[in-house]
Order: C-alpha cells, then sequence, then structure tokens
C-alpha cells in the first residue's frame, strides 16, 4: 500500500464516519471523532450514559460500519446504522 492509497482509506473513512455523525446526532446522541487521524467515532447515549466506539472500514467492494459485540452495518445506509445505535445507547 503506498502512501497516497494510506491517505485515501484515511480521507473516505472519516467521510463515512462523519455520514454516521451527522445521522446519530439526528436521533439526539453525542459524538466526537477520536483516535488515530480521527479514525473513531465514539457515540454516547446523553441519558443512558452507555458509550461505544465506531470504525468504519473496506469490507469486499464496499465499507461497512463495525462496534463491538458484533455490530455491523453498511455505509450506504448511515441511517440504518444510527437506528441500530440509538436502540443500543438509549
Amino acid at each position: 500500500m503506498s502512501v497516497v492509497d494510506g491517505r485515501e482509506i484515511a480521507e473516505t473513512r472519516r467521510r463515512h464516519l462523519a455520514a454516521l455523525a451527522r445521522e446519530v446526532e439526528a436521533r439526539g446522541l453525542a459524538w466526537r471523532l477520536t483516535g488515530p487521524g480521527e479514525s473513531l467515532l465514539a457515540v454516547y447515549g446523553p441519558r443512558s450514559g452507555r458509550r461505544l466506539m465506531v470504525v468504519a472500514t473496506p469490507a469486499g467492494d464496499g465499507w461497512s460500519y463495525l462496534w463491538p459485540d458484533g455490530g455491523i452495518a453498511d455505509v450506504a445506509d448511515a441511517a440504518a446504522a444510527a437506528d441500530q445505535l440509538t436502540r443500543l445507547l438509549t
């Protein structure tokens, strides 16, 4: 992998995480980008106090969101991923 490829992957990852951040915020959850190069999305349920970390990763021909306990969703549907996270954190 070249440095250019690595940069492209990092930018794509941040773009996917930012899309999910907008969706979870619209559902009343708090978030922040964290980790090396803002490579993780920390999501918080303000009322429940629950929190988890989400990563966006290449998967096959596309990308997926992953979170603890086997959570997975296609980045093409950030709204559905946000719905799943909302159920977990509220």
